[in-house]
């Protein structure tokens, strides 16, 4: 289980493989998991059951920080503190 202090922070970098690294708000981060998910032709055993996408890339971002896409495809995000 993630550390509670991770779901206080509102931003996210995430990393795609052969592309540049992107700061995300935390909600932008749910729709680019989402968005991820559902290009999938079968979703990973331990978030099949979910009744929902979005039910799902919530419970990535609260226990995972990569998804393998196809093997050397994997997808990485981490939470970030951004001060103004």
């Amino acid at each position: 289980m993630s550390h509670p202090l991770i779901r206080s922070c509102d931003h996210y970098v995430v990393l795609e493989p052969g592309a540049s690294e992107n700061i995300l708000t935390a909600d932008e981060t749910l729709l680019w998991l989402e968005n991820w998910l559902h290009k999938l032709n079968k979703l990973p055993d331990d978030l099949e059951n979910y009744s929902s996408l979005a039910d799902a890339a919530q419970r990535l971002i609260d226990t995972a920080c990569d998804l393998e896409i196809k093997p050397g495809f994997t997808l990485q995000w981490f939470a970030v503190r951004i001060d103004n």
